[in-house]
């Protein structure tokens, strides 16, 4: 796995223009924006995404057929990519919660506390979206894979305005009760939802390991 990380830093060192990039979109949006998730978020959500655009090179013109020729395993190259993404996904959203934390902290948008919570609420959704992107590709390749990264995404969509409909229905104001709510309360929720989605982060790394064990190159 050790060797699989390499290649893919390395491999990164040429889009180093891109991250560049991404982290100055960040850091204006912690600088101009009220919302902190989303300054958060966005850099978070692309960067991690670079794992997938990896799966990508490898199946480019055949190269996974010469990259298993190697010795490594099937499951050790699903660990990697997994890895690979939280590696990412992490770094990302240190340094832009980082960023945010000062930004929000010198223009006066709330307490460090708010801020901190904010950002920590993106790590679940960073889990969640590398549970669902990853075995997609793997399964869909590049091509197909898109389309079907866009269903998946469009079903969590369609989930998560059901369950805001149904609360609605409910007379249930979610807004509010999170406003409410006290930050002990918010941490626990959190915990709750970092948990779920590294519960579903690892049902998804068995399912990549499936597929691989099942493709032919």
């Amino acid at each position: 796995m050790k060797g699989l990380l390499i290649k893919d830093i390395r491999l990164m060192k040429v889009q180093r223009s891109f991250f560049i990039l991404i982290y100055a979109v960040g850091v204006g949006l912690a600088l101009f924006t009220e919302d902190s998730t989303y300054a958060v978020g966005f850099p978070t959500f692309v960067i991690s995404l670079f794992t997938v655009s990896t799966i990508s090179y490898d199946e480019f013109d055949n190269g996974n057929a010469f990259l298993f020729s190697l010795p490594i395993t099937r499951k050790g190259y699903v660990a990697e990519k997994y890895c690979l993404g939280i590696l990412l996904g992490g770094s990302a959203w240190l340094l832009s919660s980082a960023v945010v934390l000062i930004a929000g902290t010198a223009r006066g948008m709330g307490s460090a506390g708010d801020i901190c919570l904010a950002a920590a609420s993106v790590l679940p959704l960073m889990l969640l979206l590398l549970a669902v992107m990853l075995p997609v590709q793997l399964k869909f390749g590049a091509e197909k894979g898109r389309v079907a990264i866009l269903i998946a995404l469009a079903c969590i969509i369609l989930i998560g305005s059901a369950g805001i409909k149904t609360a609605e229905m409910l007379h249930i104001d979610i807004v509010a009760l999170l406003d409410t709510m006290p930050v002990p309360g918010l941490g626990a929720v959190l915990a709750a939802a970092l948990l779920t989605a590294l519960l579903l982060l690892a049902v998804s790394a068995g399912i990549s390991t499936a597929v691989m064990k099942r493709k032919q190159f």
